[in-house]
């Protein structure tokens, strides 16, 4: 079946030189974009409630740019004086790059991991003395929690923010040729809003292990698969797909 229309279960794209614009307008194909997932943030008294105290932590573990934006917004809603002296210890360049929105980058001792929660791992187990907190969502990948264990530091995790469905309920009698997926909650999402969907004649791309799985456990058939060595991002798969199918 022909591709003429692409759906991405994440927001629009900010910048004019996304890859999804070059993709629509080199394939001829409609690319919408629709968040099937939101971020609502955690107020502080319920974070009170999980017997969190913000001055108790001497370092905090940063795995996601929400990460830092509901840390600081907890801080504020508690009328806490971020203390200069905070370590701040970040999954991905992109989330330390992130903190400058808040802090002053070059004040502050900020600690960078690489590509993955266990090359931050790394990081943390030479701070062995900090006490160290995790603000978190309420989804948390089983190998965070884990690996912090194993290293035998004093740490706690705080539910800063929850993964919240969307409503797409406007979306009942609109049909795509592609839904494209990036997390389990995504898939979730889908059946959560359309219990009764059935896939048809839909490609179905999925970006990640997690992905596949929730996908496959729901009875969908993966189309796409992200990432692999000849693909190993969602555009270039896409296009190869539109490619292949448009042609026959």
């Amino acid at each position: 079946m022909k591709v003429k229309t692409i759906l991405v279960s994440q927001p629009a794209p900010k910048t004019e030189n996304s890859p999804y614009l070059e993709l629509s307008e080199k394939q001829k194909v409609k690319i919408d974009f629709r968040p099937f997932i939101h971020v609502e943030g955690v107020s502080a008294k319920n974070i009170r409630a999980q017997r969190i105290d913000l001055k108790n932590y001497s370092a905090i573990i940063l795995t996601s740019r929400h990460a830092v934006d509901h840390f600081f917004r907890v801080a504020e809603e508690m009328r806490y004086t971020v203390p200069d002296s905070l370590k701040y210890f970040c999954e991905s360049d992109a989330v330390a790059f992130y903190l400058q929105k808040y802090v002053v980058y070059r004040k502050r001792k900020i600690y960078v991991g690489g590509k993955t929660f266990e090359d931050l791992a790394k990081v943390i187990k030479k701070h062995k003395d900090e006490k160290f907190l995790l603000p978190s969502s309420d989804k948390l990948k089983e190998i965070v929690p884990s690996t912090l264990n194993d290293l035998e530091i004093n740490w706690e995790r705080a539910v800063f923010y929850k993964t919240v469905m969307s409503d797409l309920s406007d979306l009942q009698d609109v049909f795509y040729d592609v839904l494209v997926f990036f997390s389990p909650s995504g898939i979730d999402s889908l059946f959560k809003n359309f219990p009764n969907f059935k896939q048809n004649n839909t490609c179905i791309a999925v970006f990640g292990n997690s992905t596949v799985k929730a996908a496959t456990d729901a009875g969908l058939k993966c189309n796409i698969e992200v990432p692999t060595p000849e693909t190993p991002s969602m555009t270039m798969a896409l296009e190869k797909y539109i490619i292949e199918v448009n042609k026959k």
